[in-house]
């Protein structure tokens, strides 16, 4: 069983935290490549198979450019906080035609204190939106099976952090879901504690957490016209 992050993955971030300027990075980079961004890019390639076994049609990709990890550079061009770095490490684990079209994502979050895996369509485009909130309207039986199951809800939480006040337009007020189709995110997640991060079973922990949001994200495929 191996280890990827320890608690030095923790203290770099921590640090980048108090810290998040263009110096303070570049003279601790060695930190963060050892610490962070190599021991993420190793667990994205031991997940290759993990993922391999939930769908062919998703990828784990630990390359540098191009791959599941997010740049840990903020895109500030249109942000009030000009904070050039996160303060946490994510990845994507993609579908194969995602870079085409929208497509719902697995994702890995690293921050001390607030690490979690989920899965999931986030700030999806206003048509992709619709597509969804009807396919739900459309298939309530197996939405109820993906998304409300009782093993499910025990062990991920939806996200409720952006919702409409109001029904969208065109969609029934009774509906038995009508608070799932007020969401602007389709995200299921699960919080992981730092101890979970550092141990020898987070490999593990993850195929489980994977296994299970597989229903989710297979819904939210077959919704799109995507292969899962």
């Amino acid at each position: 069983m191996a280890i990827y992050f320890t608690p030095a993955s923790f203290k770099f971030l921590r640090g980048l935290a108090r810290n998040n300027h263009r110096e303070w990075f570049h003279a601790h980079k060695p930190d963060y490549e050892a610490h962070v961004r190599a021991p993420f890019q190793r667990l994205l390639g031991d997940l290759q198979p993990v993922l391999a076994g939930v769908s062919p049609h998703y990828r784990s990709e630990p390359k540098t450019v191009g791959g599941s990890l997010f740049r840990i550079q903020r895109d500030t061009r249109f942000a009030n906080d000009k904070s050039p770095y996160k303060s946490w490490q994510g990845a994507r684990l993609f579908h194969a035609r995602g870079r085409q079209v929208p497509a719902p994502s697995f994702y890995l979050h690293l921050q001390a204190g607030k690490c979690f895996v989920g899965a999931g369509l986030w700030h999806p485009d206003s048509a992709t939106l619709r597509r969804l909130r009807k396919f739900i309207l459309d298939n309530p039986g197996s939405w109820q099976a993906a998304a409300h199951a009782s093993t499910f809800r025990k062990r991920f939480d939806l996200d409720d952090s952006e919702m409409l006040t109001r029904m969208p337009r065109g969609f029934p007020d009774d509906f038995e879901f009508a608070s799932d189709l007020k969401r602007k995110n389709f995200v299921a997640l699960r919080a992981l504690d730092d101890a979970t991060m550092t141990g020898p079973r987070l490999l593990s922990t993850l195929q489980t957490d994977l296994v299970a949001l597989a229903p989710l994200v297979d819904y939210l495929c077959a919704a799109l016209d995507l292969e899962f």
